[in-house]
């Protein structure tokens, strides 16, 4: 997959078959949209593009909120739409004049004479444009004008997917990983890098390694302890995972700590990539470490049945 930053990069493509979107999370829901366009592409002997925003316009248009929560990173979300079968990803900077283009300016100016478009494919609910005056029935109205073919996602398949990323925000916020998971379609992950910590699980039997997620907008799910799959470069672990502000050692900054079962070394410095299967409990305060020692025993026993039935 190629990756364009700003239209000025973009090069010809054959046969364009192009959709446009935030697609945050990269959902089953969007996942319908992708499919289409890799099956129209395919059957014209084309390439499909895909048109995103970076920054997430809420963060440009509303900079004053600060409660934005996004499924995915950058990063993220281009390994997923690599996956999907996406060629060219196009993404455009999200800026106060680019948010005052009219739609017929970005018909006109991106998708007929940068991209040059052969077929365009939209879901139903898809704005675009100042406002977001710019809809499916907005193009529809004047396809005569166009030099390309479009089509639209109905309500009825993507209604039916029952999934939106709202949808799967609510549900890691209120730790049911297992209905965002099935509405992602996948384990939801948390991407950064490992860092030192204060060590305190070594005294007990479970060292952990505390997580950096270098990108404050990206969505951390509940504080609570997780059945969780691990990939460092050594491997694929299992593990536990604990998001929150560890209570029994009276901590107060809230932090994402995993304990790898089976595994031993330094992963300093290491980037990871934490899966998270299932919500084991939520964050208590014990009243001794050793009280925390006997329920993080209870804690992995639940996780490696869990994991080892997924």
């Amino acid at each position: 997959m190629k990756i364009y930053e700003g239209i000025e990069h973009f090069g010809h493509v054959k046969n364009p078959v192009v959709t446009s979107g935030t697609f945050d999370g990269v959902h089953l829901g969007h996942q319908k949209i992708l499919k289409r366009i890799r099956e129209i592409a395919d059957e014209i002997n084309g390439e499909t593009v895909l048109i995103t925003y970076w920054p997430h316009p809420r963060l440009v248009l509303y900079p004053d909120e600060h409660n934005l929560r996004l499924l995915s990173t950058f990063e993220e979300k281009a390994k997923l739409l690599r996956e999907f079968g996406i060629d060219h990803l196009l993404t455009i900077p999200f800026t106060k004049d680019f948010s005052e283009l009219t739609s017929e300016q970005f018909i006109k100016n991106i998708i007929i004479e940068t991209i040059q478009t052969r077929k365009l494919v939209i879901g139903y609910d898809h704005r675009f444009g100042k406002n977001r005056e710019g809809s499916f029935e907005f193009l529809k109205a004047n396809i005569d004008q166009y030099s390309f073919d479009l089509e639209e996602i109905s309500r009825e398949d993507v209604d039916n997917v029952g999934v939106s990323s709202t949808k799967i925000r609510m549900a890691l916020e209120e730790g049911n990983i297992e209905i965002a998971n099935e509405f992602l379609g996948r384990a939801y992950e948390l991407n950064g890098i490992i860092i030192k910590g204060q060590q305190l699980g070594r005294s007990i039997g479970f060292p952990t390694a505390n997580i950096h997620i270098p990108h404050d907008y990206k969505l951390i799910p509940c504080d609570g302890a997780y059945a969780v799959e691990i990939k460092i470069e050594d491997g694929i672990f299992q593990g536990m995972l604990n998001i929150g502000i560890r209570p029994t050692v009276n901590g107060s900054t809230r932090t994402i700590e995993v304990n790898l079962f089976d595994f031993e070394g330094d992963l300093y410095d290491s980037r990871v990539c934490v899966k998270l299967k299932s919500y084991l409990r939520p964050e208590i305060k014990f009243t001794g470490l050793e009280a925390l020692q006997q329920q993080l025993k209870k804690d992995k026993e639940d996780a490696i049945r869990i994991l080892n039935a997924s």
